[in-house]
């Protein structure tokens, strides 16, 4: 991928300045992180500072923080009168953003067409970041301590004791000593305790590179050793392909070693695709290096984010451990980043900037020159792609770490043994289950569908249940007895009649979600110790750890699950997976359905016999002899792989060619209908390129709004951005309309 360089803007001097007099004012662009495609000239005295300097300037009728932009603005054009401008308040005390990364914001614009400012948010969004609060006060013992008090209460005499100790604020010193915060100042005020001023954003310790990293086995040590080369050599984008269970962490841990020794400097990026895996993974980076990483993910609080922020743009945070977001954060020295289960969705960003984090992050390293590590069980074909036709380098580890083996992979015929009338477990899969029970291992069965049942309708007129301003089924949720629409977020009571006939009584629900999979397990095997994990029922990162850690530890003897399960998670004493339906992510019209069906039932089956023990996956389904489950029974990934890629190949979609996706919505129907046929009407042919729309897209209304869609499919070698500027730009957007331009979509509803 390449993009247009960043043009650099030679200020024009606005009046002349007598010799040995005040320096002459300048025009600077300066953008600022809103939605809008360009920077806006203002004045400041000669010299001005370079390009990423923090400014205050008036933006909208108040003062706001932007950047000096390294490129041109639209107010630099001939007949703009300077004295029109306005003056650039101050310049903020705070490090600027490097040339790469004003680089890296120019290029995500161009490539995701989305507007500079809302790429420069990114980057931006932490709000306190660039004016942090004042340092707070620290007490600790002072030199003379309390020799020269006398009668000291036991509340006194504990804070003097924790004191001795410790140093911290006033609230935390009460808190350590259970005492009132008045004891506390009572004992300042006398000169017993002295304060000092801190900063509320510590820096982070020090990576050790003296520490060894665990043992590795032979292929663990050989592939390690590949990659440390590759670090030293600065090598471009590598595949780290290991089989799950092959210890792909701890080598790629060894290459981050590397680069931190190959630069004093240097910092580094590990990108992982959910927030429940970031503590224990923080676990392990900090056990390798004796010092505990930045973290960073929705989670955060403001001050945590702003430390953060803050530590990473003054070089501090040598490692940083984050979701996509952790891209924008502004380093000072970025040389090396890690993407772990590099074929995540959950690098697709879907909503303002339309991105995803695992190009981005290619691009990022190609544009600085430092090496891009994808680590995958189940490689993306868009990656095997760039290995076979040599961009990326390899590396691979094909076999499990000690003794531990792959688990044995299973169809159940769901046609030929079908489970009992009302059940969902088929007679197979239950006897598996109770199999593992009698030797005290565990089980996980598998669903990746939420709540009880993905749609409820009336058994007497055949309504059925949906959200009341989207196109989309409520699903019933029995454990609060609620119906909810998954893609909007309304929730309403489950109705004790329908609501179109009045029927009472009359509203049944219709097939499984792992709530319902949880109540046959209960039933089935009412002595066991039986836990559900979703979204819905550990909605925050602690819950869903409280859930995996009780697993890892062995205290859940079957565990039913989404696919919040299947990636990074090692349990010891699993050693059976049970998917309960196979076949729900082989339909809908995506491109890659079979490729994601084949990726997460990877990764879901390997989470059995990581250890000694050996493991087995039994996967239910009514289509045994579809090409990803035959693969996936037969294991042989490649096989899968070159049929997947000839499809592909074939059809000209990506990675052979190149899509977007131009999405119109809209409140008002009869507009967004006129804006979709000013959109057809404006298109025109370009070589290779090939547009097909406008059609409601299959969710076509959602939250009160109606959609249009338009696919456009190119060859590869074609500037599908250059078209797409040329044709948008022709067409006007009415009011209430909005646009989105999706570069390579993933999400085709």
């Amino acid at each position: 991928m390449s993009s247009k360089p960043v043009e650099h803007c030679d200020p024009e001097t606005s009046s002349s300045a007598p010799d040995g007099g005040e320096s002459a004012d300048v025009r600077v662009p300066v953008l600022f992180p809103t939605p809008l495609p360009k920077a806006y000239d203002y004045l400041m005295a000669s010299p001005p500072p370079h390009p990423g300097t923090f400014v205050m300037a008036d933006f909208g009728g108040r003062l706001r923080h932007g950047i000096i932009w390294a490129g041109s603005s639209d107010a630099a054009r001939p007949g703009v009168d300077p004295s029109k401008l306005k003056r650039i308040d101050h310049v903020v005390d705070a490090p600027g953003l490097s040339p790469e990364i004003l680089d890296f914001v120019a290029w995500v614009a161009g490539y995701t067409m989305a507007p500079l400012g809302a790429v420069l948010r990114l980057v931006m969004r932490t709000g306190g970041a660039l004016t942090p609060p004042a340092g707070r006060m620290s007490y600790t013992l002072s030199p003379g301590g309390s020799g020269h008090m006398s009668n000291l209460t036991p509340a006194r005499k504990a804070v003097l004791r924790v004191a001795s100790e410790m140093s911290a604020n006033v609230r935390d010193l009460a808190a350590a000593a259970a005492v009132g915060e008045g004891v506390v100042r009572g004992l300042i005020k006398e000169g017993a305790l002295i304060g000092q001023l801190v900063d509320p954003d510590p820096p982070f310790d020090q990576p050790r590179l003296d520490l060894p990293g665990k043992k590795l086995s032979d292929a663990q040590a050989a592939a390690a050793a590949q990659l440390r080369a590759h670090v030293r050599e600065g090598g471009g984008p590598l595949l780290v392909d290991g089989v799950t269970g092959s210890g792909k962490t701890e080598v790629y841990l060894e290459a981050a070693a590397e680069a931190l020794r190959k630069d004093s400097s240097a910092q580094l990026l590990i990108l992982i695709p959910e927030i429940a895996l970031t503590l224990p993974f923080l676990r392990r980076v900090a056990e390798r290096f004796g010092a505990e990483p930045a973290a960073w993910h929705s989670e955060l609080g403001d001050a945590a984010r702003r430390r953060v922020w803050r530590r990473v743009a003054d070089g501090n945070a040598r490692i940083v451990v984050g979701a996509r977001s952790a891209l924008f954060l502004p380093f000072k020295n970025l040389r090396l980043i890690v993407v772990d289960e590099e074929h995540e969705n959950a690098y697709k960003q879907e909503d303002g900037v339309v991105y995803h984090g695992r190009d981005l992050a290619v691009a990022r390293g190609a544009k600085a020159g430092f090496p891009v590590l994808l680590v995958s069980a189940t490689p993306s074909l868009e990656t095997v792609v760039n290995v076979d036709q040599g961009r990326y380098a390899l590396v691979r580890l094909s076999s499990r770490f000690g003794a531990a083996v792959l688990p044995e992979i299973s169809l159940i015929d769901l046609r030929k043994t079908p489970p009992e009338k009302g059940a969902w477990l088929s007679p197979p899969l239950v006897e598996a289950v109770s199999d593992r029970l009698g030797r005290s291992e565990q089980t996980l069965l598998f669903l990746n569908r939420r709540g009880y049942a993905p749609l409820t309708i009336c058994r007497k007129c055949g309504e059925r249940m949906k959200s009341p301003h989207s196109d989309t089924w409520l699903v019933e949720h029995r454990f609060e007895n609620r119906l909810v629409c998954h893609h909007t977020g309304f929730s309403m009571p489950k109705p004790a009649s329908c609501p179109s006939c009045k029927a009472v009584d009359s509203l049944a629900p219709c097939g499984p979600g792992v709530e319902r999979v949880m109540e046959e397990a209960v039933t089935r095997w009412p002595d066991a110790r039986i836990e559900l994990l979703s979204s819905d029922t550990a909605p925050t990162a602690g819950e869903m750890r409280g859930v995996l850690d009780r697993m890892g530890a062995g205290e859940i003897d079957i565990l039913v699950a989404t696919q919040m399960v299947a990636k990074g998670h090692h349990f010891p004493n699993l050693t059976c997976v049970g998917v309960v339906d196979a076949d729900m992510g082989l339909s809908g019209g995506d491109l890659r359905a079979g490729e994601r069906t084949f990726q997460l039932l990877s990764q879901v089956a390997g989470r059995a016999g990581r250890e000694a023990r050996a493991g087995i996956a039994l996967l239910q389904t009514h289509q045994p002899q579809a090409p990803v489950l035959q693969a996936l029974a037969n294991a042989d990934r490649d096989a899968f792989l070159v049929a997947e890629a000839e499809g592909r190949a074939r059809a000209g979609f990506p990675p052979y060619g190149r899509l977007a996706a131009v999405i119109l919505r809209s409140p008002d129907e009869q507009r967004l209908k006129q804006s979709a046929e000013a959109h057809r009407k404006a298109l025109f042919a370009a070589e290779g390129i090939e547009v097909m729309g406008p059609a409601p897209a299959p969710l076509y209304r959602l939250r009160g709004e109606m959609r249009m869609r338009f696919l456009i499919k190119s060859r590869r070698e074609v500037h599908i951005q250059r078209f797409l500027a040329e044709w948008l730009g022709g067409v006007k957007l009415p009011n209430k309309v909005r646009r989105r331009v999706d570069i390579d979509p993933y999400s085709f509803l």
